[in-house]
């Protein structure tokens, strides 16, 4: 598995209406629709948010089965769906732990400052965490800066957090203002986590290309979409989030990475 390739795409997040692309699939049938054209690109795990009727973030658990269930009867089991727990401004820590008790999906995201956000936080969210072991549920671990993957090991060691293999996520650009990442940065992120953590990155802005680049050099995957970048390599509008993750692709058959499939992804996180 060390020169798989994990491909995935966050084809909506929590913010971007069709207003800033038409092609921003929102509802059931559209993020079906992107399932299956970015499967066929490469992805093996798309990350879903869903919407409330009125094209909010919601943590819908009837919205999630329905969502799932119309990109499962698409794609099959070529493409992990991935769940996002995302608070948002809007939902606490028993809430996102609650929908995920309830929808026990394949696969989350989770972001360890919203689940453990401090001490007092600890011993609650190591009973989800073991839960979610129990349960099979793949989890990733959302980290925002090199703190975040320093505290992130430190749960580790002290078992709140009980993976052998974890799988996060290293974020660029969330928290500067202009919503773009820096990625030399990536460096900081890496040097901070063990040896047998698995990370992706995912990048805010115009230098998602560039951090696609990066990772795929460094023994690491990627996440694109639309979530985070609209814009190709060139500076011009994708046309969609299967254009985003067919130049993900390209950029590590280039690096001689062979691209994951689902079940490569499923193999090694289980």
């Amino acid at each position: 598995m060390s020169d798989d390739f994990i491909l995935m795409c966050a084809p909506n997040g929590a913010r971007k209406m069709k207003d800033d692309h038409p092609e921003l699939p929102i509802g059931a049938d559209d993020l079906a629709d992107c399932a299956e054209s970015i499967v066929d690109m490469g992805a093996s795990l798309i990350h879903v948010h869903v919407r409330d009727p009125r094209g909010r973030h919601s943590l819908d658990t009837d919205e999630y089965r329905r969502v799932s269930g119309a990109i499962k009867d698409r794609v099959g089991e070529k493409l992990i769906v991935q769940v996002t727990t995302e608070a948002c401004g809007i939902y606490s820590r028993y809430e996102q732990m609650a929908m995920v008790r309830d929808l026990k999906p394949e696969a989350i995201s989770v972001a360890v400052r919203e689940i453990c956000p401090d001490a007092a936080a600890e011993a609650e969210a190591a009973k989800f965490y073991r839960w979610l072991s129990r349960e099979n549920v793949m989890a990733q671990h959302i980290l925002y800066s090199p703190e975040d993957v320093q505290r992130f090991e430190r749960l580790r060691t002290r078992d709140v957090i009980c993976e052998s293999k974890p799988f996060v996520l290293f974020v660029l650009g969330r928290y500067t203002s202009d919503l773009t990442g820096d990625v030399s940065e990536l460096t900081r992120f890496i040097e901070a986590a063990s040896a047998e953590t698995i990370w992706a990155v995912c990048c805010f802005g115009v230098t998602e290309h560039e951090a696609v680049t990066m990772a795929s050099g460094s023994g690491g995957h990627a996440r694109v979409g639309f979530e985070n970048n609209l814009t190709m390599p060139d500076g011009s509008i994708a046309k969609d989030n299967a254009a985003l993750v067919a130049n993900a692709a390209e950029i590590g058959l280039e690096a001689r990475r062979k691209i994951a499939s689902a079940d490569d992804l499923r193999q090694l996180l289980r």
